[in-house]
């Protein structure tokens, strides 16, 4: 049966979601000032979504909430774009980063303004393929976008990392009300394939995280430890020793939060190519004759400041520079 007063609403609401899904994403991006996990291409191919996506609804949309929606949604997605360029892990300058949303808003005024006055006069004569090409062009950049994050699933075991789960849930709800906008009201087989690919894809992110939920955190002997819960809770207790500057070293916490997240949960060994001298406190030794061992913030900090600097490359490699007690020794992640 069809009912275009319940499909108009269920497809305002879903409107209203894809306009501000991405608030509480910028959000967090904001917060946390860093931006591993969200894949700067997927916010990029979004960007570029919305040009075709503004093209197809203001050839055919008469209703101005639906010309003004691809607008918000690029606006939204262009500062979660700069966000991934400038935070950490691309640390893009910020002319660099002027630069490319330049030349994107200037494409994009370039193709609506050129396309927009060759098109509507064709559309109103009943020449309506053109638009749809833009409307199919829109959904596959939308689509694609969501692959990305897939990769990101690959490298961390399944793990959801710096994409913010409200934003997947308001993004997602927005593709089931558009589905059913589209059922209730006149039946477009094409737009309900295209709205599921999107919630499908989606819905396996949310399922990547809970699989791996089940497998690392909840269902495992060993308790799992969150470093960055740890960390904010250090920040919440006011906790001195890890909010004040290390002035002996010239370590901030921002060094010895990204030590920490490095040596959480990794196995460390001794070089067996070199002979260790051990100092005569052995409690307080980086390196241990032992096997493993499972090292806290405070480890961190107590070796920095007892034996040598630590200098950290992005997670992969900890180096330690020469020092008074001249030993030598190596980390193997």
């Amino acid at each position: 049966m069809v009912s275009e007063g319940a499909s108009t609403a269920l497809g305002t609401v879903a409107t209203i979601c894809w306009c501000v899904q991405l608030i509480p994403q910028i959000i967090s991006n904001w917060r946390k000032k860093d931006c591993t996990g969200l894949p700067p291409l997927m916010m990029f191919l979004w960007v570029v979504s919305g040009i075709p996506f503004a093209i197809y609804f203001c050839i055919s949309a008469p209703n101005v909430i639906l010309q003004v929606q691809p607008h918000l949604f690029m606006v939204f997605c262009a500062v979660s774009f700069a966000q991934t360029c400038y935070y950490p892990p691309c640390k893009m300058t910020r002319w660099k980063i002027v630069a490319i949303m330049l030349g994107i808003v200037l494409t994009d005024i370039g193709m609506e303004v050129g396309f927009i006055l060759w098109l509507r006069p064709l559309y109103e004569k009943g020449t309506t393929w053109p638009d749809l090409i833009f409307g199919i062009l829109a959904s596959a950049l939308l689509g694609i976008g969501l692959l990305p994050p897939y990769f990101e699933l690959i490298k961390r075991k399944g793990r959801v990392v710096g994409i913010n789960f409200m934003f997947l849930f308001i993004d997602s709800l927005g593709a089931w009300l558009s589905i059913a906008s589209v059922i209730v009201g006149t039946m477009d087989v094409m737009g309900i394939i295209l709205y599921s690919i999107i919630a499908g894809m989606e819905i396996g992110i949310f399922l990547s995280h809970f699989i791996w939920c089940c497998r690392f955190k909840w269902f495992t002997k060993e308790k799992f430890v969150d470093s960055d819960e740890n960390i904010s809770e250090l920040r919440e207790t006011g906790d001195e020793s890890f909010t004040n500057i290390d002035k002996e070293s010239g370590f901030t916490n921002e060094h010895y939060e990204t030590i920490h997240s490095t040596l959480k949960g990794a196995s460390y060994y001794r070089d067996k190519t070199r002979e260790l001298h051990p100092d005569e406190d052995d409690e307080e030794d980086f390196y241990y004759e032992n096997g493993p061992r499972e090292y806290e913030l405070e480890d961190v900090k107590d070796f920095n400041r007892n034996t040598c600097n630590v200098h950290a490359i992005h997670g992969i490699i900890l180096q330690r520079g020469p020092s008074e007690v001249g030993t030598s020794g190596s980390i193997k992640i």
